[in-house]
């Protein structure tokens, strides 16, 4: 029987952990963890006892977290949309700075619970007001639900600052992951309105930004190195959109690019704008299969720029605040997040860049997570803070 892609995390005869990548015991052993939990989701779906990501947010949610001593925190809602807000109890003499942070999880796991470590660090080290953005996650709210929740809070954030104690021209927006996707599609739709202040800046911790070529030399090198797969990008992207994912090898060979796209967006997705020190661990140049119009047809949302924003016209671009990419060696997504920065770069954009040499996708879900924390985790988040106290 034809094994479906993706259908957990890369089965551990698949796992392929570079020679000399620090802590390499514990990214093993985490992606154990992982290849055990979502083989036990799968199973209990197959027995129709819950649905698989049911079982995942269930079992991710029993890591119980600790609010940091030095900030206290409110569960609100604004304009709908859930939110903590995380506050520092020193007095400020001032208004304060605000980040609105995305969390990560495909869309369809992670929450403000999962992600209270890392809002801890950010808060805590720029002596910001965090708002953690509690989305509805997919497939029970469907695509474009989760980027629409984040921008209603970052609007209600921005509109009301000073009820918060912050400064409304000193509001950053950021996400890893999928919540770093959902953070640049709000930066650029905030792009040109006159009716709130301008985002002070955007941090994008590995996004996915693009939805065309998955085989960039990033894709090639690190197609079978935890936590995230190659295969597991469709696979999981598919099930985001509440689609079938018996294309998935369409997907991955490109077959659902129309000609016109491949002629607009290849001259920003393409292995020619990574650095060449980028493909010294691997890589073959793999053109995009032939075009299928009954692929496209199925899964148009991919190449939208509410989901590719690395698709974004350029007046949108070159308007965009000043940005913080982070992007990991081991990492599938890292081209993505190489393309974005090269892009912004050419618009003029003012960006900083932090490359974690030996990061892995997801590693912001070990930030104190005992003998399982990885210290590039901690790295991330030091990064972050050293930004946001840079502007």
């Amino acid at each position: 029987m034809r094994k479906v892609p993706g259908s957990i995390p890369g089965s551990i005869s698949r796992t392929r952990i570079p020679r000399g990548l620090a802590h390499s015991w514990k990214i093993r052993l985490i992606h154990m963890g992982a290849v055990m939990l979502f083989t036990a989701a799968k199973t209990c779906e197959l027995v129709g006892l819950c649905r698989q990501v049911a079982f995942i947010r269930f079992i991710t949610e029993l890591r119980k977290t600790r609010l940091d001593p030095s900030l206290f925190s409110k569960d609100l809602h604004f304009d709908g949309v859930p939110v903590r807000v995380y506050y520092p109890k020193a007095p400020s003499a001032g208004l304060r700075r605000g980040f609105i942070y995305c969390h990560g999880g495909a869309g369809m796991i992670g929450s403000i619970d999962a992600y209270q470590n890392v809002c801890n660090g950010i808060a805590k080290g720029s002596d910001s007001v965090l708002v953690s953005v509690g989305y509805r996650l997919a497939p029970e709210h469907p695509y474009p639900t989760q980027y629409q929740d984040c921008l209603t809070a970052t609007l209600h954030f921005l509109q009301n600052a000073n009820a918060y104690g912050v400064d409304p021209s000193q509001i950053v927006i950021g996400g890893d992951s999928a919540g770093g996707n959902f953070a640049s599609v709000v930066a650029q739709k905030l792009v040109g309105r006159t009716d709130v202040p301008k985002l002070r800046a955007q941090v994008l911790i590995y996004s996915g930004l693009q939805a065309m070529d998955f085989n960039l030399p990033s894709y090639q090198q690190s197609s079978g190195i935890p936590i995230l797969f190659r295969d597991s990008v469709t696979y999981y992207g598919l099930k985001y959109f509440g689609k079938s994912t018996s294309l998935c090898d369409d997907i991955l060979k490109g077959s659902h690019v129309p000609d016109e796209m491949r002629l607009n967006y290849g001259k920003w997705v393409s292995a020619d704008n990574i650095p060449e020190r980028f493909k010294r661990r691997g890589y073959q140049q793999v053109p995009l299969a032939p075009y299928k119009p009954e692929v496209y047809l199925q899964f148009p949302e991919l190449l939208e720029v509410t989901f590719s924003s690395l698709f974004a016209e350029d007046s949108v671009i070159r308007q965009l605040p000043e940005t913080l990419i982070v992007s990991c060696e081991y990492d599938v997504l890292r081209d993505d997040s190489l393309l974005y920065k090269k892009r912004l770069e050419d618009s003029g954009v003012r960006v900083r860049w932090f490359h974690v040499e030996n990061g892995v996708h997801g590693v912001l879900n070990t930030c104190n997570a005992g003998f399982l924390t990885l210290p590039t985790a901690l790295e991330i988040v030091d990064n972050v803070v050293d930004f946001v106290n840079s502007l």
